[in-house]
């Protein structure tokens, strides 16, 4: 106890105006979907050029749309359907909290695939733009749980474990799990894809990017597991021996081995 940090006194309110408020929760969202936007405008540019800034601009609503509804849909099915189902209005407050990044993942996914139809696009093409982009929302989506103090780890001894005071009853030292997560599923991810897009050329063998994502965030998301503290609610599964969050990671893996199986030059890059 006398070697845990205290966590720090930082007020998940960035802003008070009368009823109106701004949360870091809130903020995350929005900082990381404008500057992934402006990473993809980037990557555009970069052979084989199947995707425009237009398009990029023209899908920035779809996206916001599929984090949204898909984070939150995926909260209320995987992690509290009962709750939600006894109190359906409490599925609008997400302003209180309460989002699945699979859940997420899922509605942005769906997003891709009806705007690449309906612009007559290369589905992968976008996905691997998209996919480039996400650990910066990661990033900063974990940093707002971390001020929040929810999502926190397992009690521990570490030197640098900490003490959610204001939202664990407990009291105990515990990993700051959520810090854990922002560093591998936010920066060591992102630069992973941006060395794959800048050495390998990956953009131009359209699913590759794709596929080292799901596998990158699979397999972050599957280790800090074992730090985290299970969701109460649910606890652990399968006999005790894994959390929801493993579970759902397990299609990402099998998924992105699949695209790296699959990936080949597009007619664009052999030219």
């Amino acid at each position: 106890m006398l070697a845990a940090i205290p966590f720090p006194a930082i007020d998940p309110v960035l802003i008070q105006i009368g009823p109106f408020a701004i949360r870091w929760y809130a903020l995350a969202y929005i900082v990381g979907l404008l500057i992934g936007w402006r990473y993809c405008l980037q990557l555009t540019g970069r052979p084989p050029r199947l995707v425009t800034r237009d398009h990029i601009d023209d899908f920035f609503l779809w996206a916001t749309l599929g984090v949204v509804l898909g984070g939150r849909v995926g909260y209320v099915l995987f992690y509290q359907p009962r709750h939600f189902l006894e109190h359906p209005l409490d599925i609008l407050a997400i302003w209180e909290g309460g989002m699945s990044f699979h859940g997420g993942l899922v509605g942005v996914i769906l997003a891709m695939y009806l705007f690449a139809r309906r612009r007559g696009i290369r589905f992968l093409a976008l996905t691997d733009i998209v996919a480039s982009a996400t650990p910066i929302g990661l990033f900063l989506g974990r940093l707002a749980n971390f001020v929040n103090g929810e999502l926190y780890g397992r009690p521990s001894d570490v030197p640098w474990a900490v003490i959610f005071d204001r939202t664990d009853p407990s009291g105990l030292p515990r990993h700051p799990s959520q810090l854990y997560e922002a560093a591998l599923e936010g920066i060591v991810l992102f630069l992973v894809l941006f060395a794959t897009i800048r050495v390998v050329r990956a953009l131009e063998r359209p699913g590759l990017v794709s596929g080292v994502f799901l596998i990158g965030y699979g397999l972050s998301r599957f280790l800090v597991e074992f730090f985290r503290e299970p969701d109460p609610q649910l606890g652990y599964l399968l006999g005790g021996t894994m959390t929801m969050g493993q579970i759902l990671s397990l299609p990402m893996l099998a998924l992105g081995l699949f695209l790296l199986a699959r990936a080949r030059p597009t007619s664009a890059a052999a030219r």
